[in-house]
């Protein structure tokens, strides 16, 4: 038995609405991109929050060198440098975050100053970076805890 045009076309209009319902679940929302960008922006946020508390936490614990660099500022041990220098950013890494206790001035403060990083230590100048150890013999500070 043949099937009338009529009766053809409602079946196929049937049959597609089935698989349109089939397609998008009852109850269900498609996510909006709105809510995946929001989603994505708000992990990001935490992630930068997260970084930056870890590296104000690594700031504030005391550094191997601390006594060191304690001693040097009460020898009167001025170390003078550059913020675009690269030796005085080696010198600096040196000390690590013991760095907040030296007495660190630009170089401009110090008319004698030609080379960075320089220590002035007892009126004497010292150009480059200089080692640790050469810092002690100078100063008579003992390296370490």
């Amino acid at each position: 038995m043949a099937l009338s045009k009529e009766e053809t076309n409602k079946l196929r209009h049937e049959s597609h609405k089935a698989e349109h319902k089939a397609e998008t679940p009852i109850g269900k929302k498609p996510i909006s991109k709105k809510t995946i960008f929001i989603s994505i922006s708000s992990v990001i946020i935490v992630l930068i929050a997260i970084s930056f508390g870890y590296g104000f936490i690594q700031s504030k614990k005391p550094g191997p060198l601390d006594s060191f660099a304690q001693c040097l500022t009460e020898k009167g041990a001025v170390m003078y440098g550059a913020s675009f220098c690269k030796y005085t950013s080696g010198q600096k890494g040196m000390f690590g975050n013991s760095m907040k206790f030296i007495d660190y001035r630009d170089f401009t403060e110090d008319n004698n100053i030609r080379i960075t990083p320089t220590w002035k230590i007892n009126g004497e100048y010292y150009q480059n970076a200089q080692s640790l150890d050469r810092l002690a013999s100078i100063t008579g500070c003992a390296i370490g805890k």
